[in-house]
């Protein structure tokens, strides 16, 4: 089980949102970022080898960037990929990290 440097850089975190932690209490499903380039393959293989879990499903989507206005300016938000990861009956990941300070 080698992990790479760019096998870190496909996934940037999980993303925190009311409907991913509704999906994720209800369903068997986590809610992933991860690099706009990185394909299903690359992700089941990540997953698999840094959380050791059995993935039954990988769902992808390109979430447009919003736009945002002030008064001078119109900004507009870059776009991103989020991926949908079903997993296994009786496997988890777990990202809740305890600070012992």
């Amino acid at each position: 089980m080698n992990l790479k440097e760019s096998d870190f850089k496909i996934i940037k975190g999980p993303h925190a949102s009311e409907k991913a932690s509704f999906i994720t209490e209800k369903s068997n499903i986590i809610i992933i970022k991860v690099l706009k380039k990185a394909n299903k393959i690359d992700i089941k293989k990540v997953i698999q080898k840094m959380f050791n879990v059995k993935i039954k499903n990988i769902n992808t989507l390109i979430v447009k960037g919003k736009i945002k206005k002030n008064k001078k300016y119109i900004f507009k938000k870059k776009n991103w990929k989020k991926a949908y990861i079903m997993l296994e009956k009786n496997q988890k990941i777990n990202f809740n990290v305890k600070n012992n300070f």
